[in-house]
Formats: structure tokens, sequence, C-alpha cells
């Protein structure tokens, strides 16, 4: 049975033009001139076109701007299509922002009556199960005072448990499992594969790549509001990372090297950043490396004023900008102890036959850990490309297909014979 279609669906919105004037107009007759220009059309979304089984779970992937929350407020009615046809069978259930509904005078206990009425529930289905819902947020102790007191982080946790509570026949997500902490985000990508069991229809939109292959059966992507693959989630975030590759590119003055003039260098009266490189074992500079072999990230920096503990660290972002690890300076030589004023360079290696294949990017900074003060940091700073030539001596072996997931260690393996059924 199928509980969604989309029908060469397009939706289009009309952009003012912005009058350019160099400010010789008074702000009445640059309203006036506007109104004689015909606005700029935007396509969120151009003649897309598929189809969702009863209990498949579909996950929808492309950059910022490629049409996929369009894509969500079209089946959540949030919108109407410009043009085709949306078929729905079933109830629908929309999450497209935590916590949206939540009213801040009212208290936890109230907001989960409030927001529960507006996704859909009945009030006696929300009293039967408020107290699973209250357990499922872990902030019983908070439940009663008005939630402009939460941190965002319990903000987030009610507003999830009141939705992973809906049992809709169809499920739209959009961003919502990267609420929380890393353990409550694994609860809610618990709660959802339940659903799934259940035999709901789930839609789901993520940047989070782990979360859509983890989840989802098929995978649609999105580029400038067109799709451009329809098909397994390996083979379509496959494409969706080469994809990324080129948009990587794209990023204002990012490549293997970044250098800072002494006027925008980042940094305090403390320290401040020179030049930030990728390079490889030799010390040159470059923009694409082996995965089999290391790669530094090399940091010049400048202290200023002495007596500092300071560490450098690295921060390692794919190409949809997930965060996949971080690493600090912890040489047993300066651990603990404070740089006198001069020039410095750390560089940070990671070892080959690590990362996946991809492109990169990376962030820089300079710390003080305890207690933690950024001294310098900068967000985009180098990129490079880990490819993969396809040798038996790397992590995949003689395997050639597609190589999910976003490291690609090398790990030892130990293989025996059990003639007996033991172990050893």
């Amino acid at each position: 049975m199928i509980d969604l279609r989309f029908d060469r669906v397009s939706k289009r919105y009309l952009i003012p033009h912005e009058e350019e004037d160099g400010g010789s107009l008074h702000s009445w007759m640059r309203k006036l001139r506007s109104l004689w220009k015909t606005p700029k059309e935007f396509w969120a979304v151009r003649e897309v076109s598929f189809e969702v089984k009863r209990g498949e779970a579909l996950g929808i992937i492309g950059h910022n701007g490629a049409g996929k929350s369009t894509i969500l407020k079209l089946l959540a009615s949030i919108t109407t299509p410009s043009a085709g046809e949306i078929r729905i069978n079933g109830r629908v259930a929309a999450l497209i922002e935590v916590g949206s509904g939540f009213h801040p005078e009212l208290t936890g206990r109230e907001n989960v009556y409030l927001s529960g009425s507006i996704l859909g529930m009945a009030r006696s289905e929300i009293g039967q199960k408020l107290e699973s819902i209250i357990d499922f947020s872990e902030i019983r102790d908070f439940i009663d005072i008005p939630v402009k007191r939460y941190s965002s982080g319990m903000y987030v946790r009610l507003g999830f448990a009141i939705a992973a509570h809906l049992e809709p026949e169809i499920l739209l997500l959009d961003e919502v499992l990267a609420v929380g902490d890393m353990a409550f985000q694994r609860k809610c990508l618990d709660r959802v594969r339940a659903l799934r069991r259940e035999g709901r229809t789930i839609i789901f939109i993520s940047h989070d790549l782990s979360a859509v292959e983890a989840l989802c059966d098929r995978v649609l992507l999105m580029k400038r509001g067109e799709l451009i693959a329809d098909g397994p989630p390996g083979e379509v975030i496959g494409q969706y990372k080469a994809l990324a590759t080129e948009v990587a590119t794209l990023f204002s003055g990012m490549g293997p090297v970044r250098e800072w003039r002494d006027v925008d260098a980042p940094g305090d009266r403390i320290v401040r950043m020179r030049r930030v490189r990728v390079c490889g074992e030799d010390g040159t500079t470059i923009s694409a490396i082996d995965i089999r072999h290391p790669v530094g990230i090399e940091i010049t920096y400048d202290v200023l004023v002495g007596g500092h503990v300071l560490v450098p660290n690295v921060h390692f972002f794919n190409e949809a900008r997930f965060r996949l690890f971080v690493v600090l300076d912890l040489e047993q030589k300066w651990q603990g102890r404070p740089k006198s004023a001069g020039r410095y360079v750390s560089t940070a290696w990671i070892p080959g036959n690590f990362l996946a294949e991809g492109s990169l990017i990376v962030d820089t900074a300079i710390s003080t850990l305890a207690p933690l003060e950024v001294h310098a940091h900068e967000e985009d700073v180098v990129t490079f490309r880990v490819f993969d030539p396809m040798s038996a001596d790397s992590a995949r072996g003689n395997y050639t297909g597609p190589f999910p997931g976003v490291v690609r260690p090398l790990v030892r393996w130990n293989t025996y014979v059990s003639c007996d059924g033991s172990s050893k």
C-alpha cells in the first residue's frame, strides 16, 4: 500500500527586488519603485515525484537550500504546492521543530498538554501518556516550573518526549534526533526505530548521515530543489559525499593552507594564530592524501604573553559539516607547562588507515583547559581530500563496493580454529 505520493510537485516563492540606490531615495520612494518591478521567482522544489510504501522509512538528504524541509512542510500541509499533486493515506504527525508550540509562561506539565494538542493528540490520550512522557524526558524534578527557566537541553528533551509518544500512521521528522546529549540522542533514535518496527511510515530529514543510514530503507538526494537520486542508503549517501566534495571547494578562502596578517590574525592578547596548513610526512603542503598515509594539521602561532598553559586543538568535519572528532595537543613535553612568549609550531598527526574517503573540513583553536578559555578559534580554516586507491593493503581489503562510515580504521584481527568449541 502507498502511504505517500508526490506527483510532479513544485513549490515557487516570489522574492521582491531590493532597490539599490546608494541611499539617494527616500524609503517611501524605494517602496513605490519596488511595486513596479516583477518579483524574482525562486523554486524551492521543482517537478519532484516519489512514492513511499506503508511501513517504509525514507530519508531525504542534501545541502542547505536543497528543498528538503520544503518537502516536509508540503507533506505536513504547512504550505501548499504551486503545481503537482500530493496524496496522503493515514494520520500524519510532523515534528519539524522540537519544542514548537511551547508557551514560556506555562509549566512543563502544562506545555505537555498544549504541545500534545497542537501535534494532534486528544487530551485523554495525553493524560494516559503523561507519566511516560515525563519519564522519557528525564526532567521530572522540573516538570512543574515554567519552561522559560529551562535550559536548552531540558527544552528539547521535553519536546521530543512529547513527539515520541505520538501514534500516527505517518511520522515526519526534520533534524529532531540532534537533540540533547549523546545518551539522549541514542534514546531518541531507539524510539524512532521502535515506531518503525510497529509499521509506522517515517520520513526523516537529517544532516547526520550515520543516523540516516541506520534508520532508513531508502534515501532521496535533493539538489537545488530537484530530486537527483533515489535508492539504497549506502549508494545515495555515496553520491551525496561526491557532491559535497564539489561544495567544499566553494568555501571562501578554503584550501590546504591559510595565513593571516597581524591585523586579522585570530586570537586575543595572549596568543595569535599565524598559519594553518595540511601537510604530508615529507613536510610539503598537500590538498589530498592517500587513505593509507598519515596527514598532519600544522598550526603556527605566536604567544604574545608568556605564562599560560596553551593547548592547540583541531576539529574535523565531513562534507556535511558533521563533526567527526576533536584532537588536543597532549604531548607530554608540554602538558601542564606554561609557554613563554615566542613563535610555536604544533602539528596534529592523524594516522593512515583511519580516515574514511572523502573531503574533510578543519577548524582550529588554541585554548586553556582548566578553566576553559578559548584564546583563538577559526572555523573552516583548511580542507583536504582523502582518496582511496582501491588497494588491498588498505582497510577495505579486496572489497570494491561503497564503504560506509565516517572513519575507516585498519584494526588487528585474530582468528583460530576451535576443535572442541572452547574459546582461548
